[in-house]
């Protein structure tokens, strides 16, 4: 009988190590390492994605196909999704614990029931009764949704071979084993081998399948990366547990666009897409504030406006020897960072050294958009000086080091969505202004090629806040 060897193996990168560490050499992640045996050569599965003898064929020989695409009736999901659900299709779904991940499945579930025919749903983790309470509660309950309480790999693809359903739920690929292979369930092997079963499946079938991922405490989906390289598509479902906004966020499409974002609003009665995302985070804001800026920012190919908000106050920690804070909410700590030092460079009267600066993106939106310097700048600017900026204006651009101005993609859509808002002027890289975008916008716009016209554009009024809040400098 062959001798069974073990390894140890990073849980976050696969990297493989004859003793254990500490830390891995390969992703720096620490504590990663477990130990895992490795099959003689007769008992391996190795990662087969295809049965058969391989072809050799011309590229020009081969047969173009379009892809026909299924809505999934959830219009933010379509979106995300590139226009539906592809046949055959395996999607990796993220997300952190109670975030709405099992909510959005069984929603998209009691919808392609009708139109794909009947649904298998393999949970590992959840009873048959807790799914049914969740589904009556959602309304999406039917009887083309078969749920199976499963972490066996044989036992599942057994089903989809028998059922040959039209969508597929793993909820979660952690959850499942293959029995010849001699490891834990969640492990690296355990975890890769599974995932490359199901794709094969998938493909061989043209079933839609979806894989529910546990994510880290670092928000990354756990297991090694050959399973988000495995995929054709990683969703992530994002937000905060004590808002209702949701976010659902694709970080890899092959069948569409990526970095697209679906938002949707956490109810009772399960979530609602939100289609008109700007409005959704304008309706609260408060009109004549210093320190608010609304921005156009573009999530994929879609312009969103939202609310930037600073607060720069006097520091009582500065006066007494300490670091002034320095604190943002949706926004990269770094980026202000930078920002802040360009600003104190090239602006020398601010002084900001003795200020606590704080920043947010009202509403839950996290942004890494570069385009976001100058809105923030202004905000800045604002609050620091307490002059208000006209609810009719936005801003958007990114600054390099040396206060420069610079422009950023997608002008023409943020431009497009802040006239279809109602919004009358918008302060951008002066070097994005031509004559034929002059002409395709209807609003004013303000060139600006330096932070050092920044001041003298938030104190164009001459007034102070409390002096009127309702004559802004525009």
């Amino acid at each position: 009988m062959a001798k069974v060897k073990t390894v140890y193996v990073c849980q976050e990168c696969g990297a493989q190590s004859p003793r254990w560490s500490g830390k891995c050499n390969d992703c720096g992640g620490w504590n990663t390492f477990q130990e895992e045996s490795i099959l003689p050569k007769a008992n391996q599965t190795g990662m087969t994605l295809n049965q058969g003898v391989g072809e050799l064929i011309a590229l020009d020989k081969v047969e173009s196909n379009t892809e026909d695409r299924v809505s999934s009736q959830i219009s933010e999901l379509d979106r995300v999704l590139g226009g539906g659900l592809v046949s055959g299709v395996l999607i990796l779904l993220g997300g952190a614990p109670g975030i709405g991940k099992s909510t959005l499945l069984l929603q998209l579930a009691s919808r392609l029931a009708t139109s794909l025919g009947p649904v298998l749903y393999v949970s590992g983790e959840e009873s048959p009764q807790q799914i049914k309470l969740r589904a009556d509660r959602l309304k999406a309950v039917s009887d083309r949704i078969l749920l199976f309480n499963e972490t066996r790999f044989e036992a599942v693809t057994q089903q989809m071979t028998n059922l040959k359903p039209g969508f597929v739920i793993i909820d979660s690929i952690q959850t499942l084993f293959r029995s010849d292979i001699n490891s834990a369930p969640g492990s690296v092997t355990q975890v890769r081998e599974c995932a490359a079963g199901l794709m094969r499946i998938a493909k061989e079938t043209g079933t839609p399948t979806v894989l529910v991922g546990h994510v880290t405490k670092d928000g990354h989906i756990a297991g090694p990366r050959v399973l988000e390289h495995l995929v054709d598509t990683v969703l992530s479902f994002e937000g905060e547990t004590e808002s209702q906004l949701r976010l659902l966020r694709s970080t890899k499409n092959r069948f569409g666009p990526s970095h697209e974002v679906g938002l949707f609003e956490m109810t009772s009665q399960g979530l609602i897409p939100v289609t008109e995302a700007s409005s959704f985070f304008l309706n609260q804001r408060t009109q004549g504030l210093s320190g608010s800026v609304v921005y156009p920012s573009l999530e994929g190919t879609r312009p969103i406006l939202v609310e930037v908000q600073a607060l720069v106050t006097e520091s009582y920690s500065a006066t007494q020897g300490a670091p002034p804070a320095r604190r943002t909410v949706g926004i990269d700590g770094n980026r202000m960072s930078l920002l802040l030092a360009v600003l104190s460079k090239k602006v020398g009267q601010l002084k900001m050294g003795t200020q606590d600066v704080y920043a947010k993106i009202a509403g839950g939106l996290k942004l890494q958009d570069p385009a976001l310097d100058l809105s923030l700048a202004l905000a800045l600017l604002s609050s620091r000086n307490e002059r208000p900026i006209s609810g009719q204006v936005a801003s958007f651009g990114e600054i390099g080091l040396g206060g420069e101005i610079r422009p950023v993609h997608g002008t023409e859509l943020r431009l497009q969505e802040l006239h279809r808002l109602g919004f009358k002027k918008c302060i951008l890289p002066a070097a994005s202004i031509t004559k034929k975008l002059q002409s395709a916008v209807g609003l004013a716009l303000e060139g600006v090629e330096s932070v050092t016209q920044l001041p003298g554009i938030v104190g164009n009024s001459g007034k102070s806040a409390q002096q009127s809040s309702q004559d802004p400098p525009f």
